[in-house]
């Protein structure tokens, strides 16, 4: 029996850390960064002190759960340039990137602002954007996409669907997904109307312009914009 107690340890620990992973993303989604470790460490399931152990500070916690979705972006741009239809690849990028953006409500941007050391933010949009462009280029080359189109595009439907305010978030993800519906059909170098996904009911909300961390209304660029850097 002791042979078998510390791999159920590591175990353990390994289930714990990824509960209060998905418990800091899911409190900080609906309270932002600000909210107490307390409440993740509750919503978690664990006391305070496994939180602090496994994360001392708030600067590493929210570091990890932010990894994971720097990584899955990545694994996105992977998953699409590894597809042997380029097209099928590039339309399941905007798709993922939308439904990605959609559930991660600006945090991204905050993290960045808050913790602009973290991580390396440079190289990991490099490498994305580098995926993307290759990516890019077959779709072009297959004569699937349309020969105009560049890479600022993506961050056209990125800054657009941020604009989604919804009753709920599956509500919300919902509507994400019938907007790269739309945007995969403007794509197309010979546009083929398709079904849409269902139309969610949405919230409507007054506009505001979009701000940078100074709390200046600017503008964004595939070199600097977040979503191509989670």
């Amino acid at each position: 029996m002791t042979d078998h107690l510390p791999h159920t340890l590591r175990s353990d620990a390994r289930d714990n850390r990824e509960r209060i992973l998905d418990a800091a993303r899911a409190v900080f989604a609906t309270e932002g960064l600000d909210a107490p470790i307390r409440e993740i460490a509750r919503r978690a399931g664990v006391g305070p002190a496994t939180l602090y152990r496994r994360f001392p500070t708030k600067e590493m916690l929210v570091t990890a759960a932010f990894g994971d979705q720097m990584r899955a972006c990545q694994a996105i741009v992977d998953e699409g340039l590894a597809d042997p239809d380029p097209w099928h690849g590039f339309c399941l990028v905007i798709e993922k990137f939308c439904e990605l953006h959609a559930r991660d409500r600006g945090l991204t941007a905050a993290f960045m602002s808050t913790f602009p050391h973290a991580m390396d933010f440079a190289a990991i949009r490099s490498y994305s954007l580098r995926s993307l462009a290759e990516l890019v280029h077959f779709a072009k080359d297959a004569g699937r996409l349309r020969p105009d189109f560049v890479l600022d595009d993506v961050i056209l439907v990125l800054m657009a669907n941020s604009g989604i305010h919804a009753a709920s978030p599956v509500a919300r993800v919902a509507a994400s997904q019938r907007f790269a519906a739309f945007a995969i059909q403007a794509f197309q170098a010979s546009p083929v109307v398709s079904p849409l996904p269902p139309s969610p009911r949405l919230v409507p909300t007054a506009s505001t312009p979009r701000r940078n961390p100074t709390g200046e209304a600017g503008e964004q660029s595939t070199a600097e914009h977040p979503v191509l850097g989670m």
